[in-house]
């Protein structure tokens, strides 16, 4: 398993906090698992909180119906170098 970079850790606890996964601690992620189905499990109402989240802590905003939302939530690698890439916050 990849390590985790500080931002990627960041980016973890934020989706632990966000969708409430009390029993998963933020290191325990893998960079490059899925987010959703197979990977942690979550689901599309799970991908509102963390684009809300993510919206308030980094100033990124990411809608429902962008057409790169499977590409930028393809795993926490992914969603956290979206972010640091268009971050105006945080």
């Amino acid at each position: 398993m990849s390590e985790l970079s500080s931002f990627e850790l960041e980016v973890a606890r934020l989706i632990v906090e966000s969708v409430s996964l009390d029993d998963l601690r933020p290191e325990e992620i893998a960079p490059n698992s899925p987010i959703f189905g197979e990977g942690l499990g979550l689901d599309s109402i799970d991908a509102l909180e963390i684009a809300l989240a993510v919206g308030q802590k980094y100033g990124v905003e990411i809608r429902s119906d962008d057409v790169d939302n499977e590409r930028i939530f393809a795993s926490l690698r992914a969603l956290s170098r979206h972010i640091e890439e268009r971050r105006t916050v945080g």
